[in-house]
């Protein structure tokens, strides 16, 4: 009977190595799901995806991530925000990614991408599917790379089938342009003295154009709504999805 005693001892500490297993399985996998989030999870929603117990094992989990995160020097945790949790950059990082991202608002944008901000920004707020009637193009890149510099944001959901997402402009959008704001747009009767547009589609009751070499004025009649956001010290660790 003493012979077996060994064999009793060694089954708790199996059993604590499997839990521990489980335990780092759990945390990369609840890391994949926040890692891919450009927004705020809660923890029933990641407890849902990742097929977990309850959100008891989601909370173990980023307390176990951000210990290691912690321990190795990362630049980023992931925070408890707006109900749910993120992976962010710390403050300490802050004007770094300030300029990553001052740098890619100031590139220079596509025709397509001016057309495009031109329209939301005159009718905001808008559907994707209105933009591209206007446009006669498929607009999901451009509207991803408005996103992405933060010219433009979404401002919720219209009240129809599907609940399509609706498009506005941002505080980086005034500051980017030098409007103190909407109401400083030019007005449309403005823009349609002396201007020739190559796309007279998007000017509402514009009379087609002449030939001329002016640069065209993609604008679209006032609609404008008020949307100013203010940007958080913090940034998203993780890539950006698609709207």
């Amino acid at each position: 009977m003493a012979a077996d005693a060994p064999a009793a001892e060694a089954a708790p500490a199996h059993g604590a190595a499997a839990r521990e297993l489980d335990a780092a399985e759990t945390a990369a996998t609840v890391e994949a799901i926040l890692f891919t989030s450009d927004s705020p999870l809660s923890a029933a929603r990641i407890a849902e995806v990742a097929a977990l117990s309850g959100q008891r094992a989601v909370k173990d989990a980023v307390a176990l991530l951000n210990a290691r995160y912690q321990r190795d020097g990362a630049a980023f945790r992931i925070e408890a925000i707006a109900g749910g949790y993120q992976m962010l950059t710390l403050p300490a990082y802050r004007d770094v990614i300030a300029r990553l991202m001052r740098d890619r608002s100031e590139s220079r944008l596509s025709q397509a991408a001016m057309e495009t901000l031109a329209i939301v920004a005159y009718r905001q707020p808008i559907l994707r599917a209105d933009i591209e009637s206007i446009r006669g193009v498929a607009c999901g890149e451009v509207l991803r790379g408005l996103l992405e510099r933060q010219l433009i944001r979404i401002t919720g959901r219209a009240e129809v089938l599907g609940r399509p997402m609706l498009y506005g402009t941002t505080r980086r959008f005034l500051e980017t342009f030098g409007l103190g704001g909407l109401d400083d747009l030019p007005k449309v009767e403005e823009l349609r003295t002396g201007a020739t547009a190559s796309r007279p589609e998007l000017i509402e009751g514009a009379a087609p154009p002449a030939p001329a070499t002016a640069e065209p004025s993609p604008v679209a009649e006032n609609q404008s709504g008020q949307t100013s956001p203010t940007p958080q010290d913090q940034t998203p660790a993780g890539p950006a999805s698609e709207p």
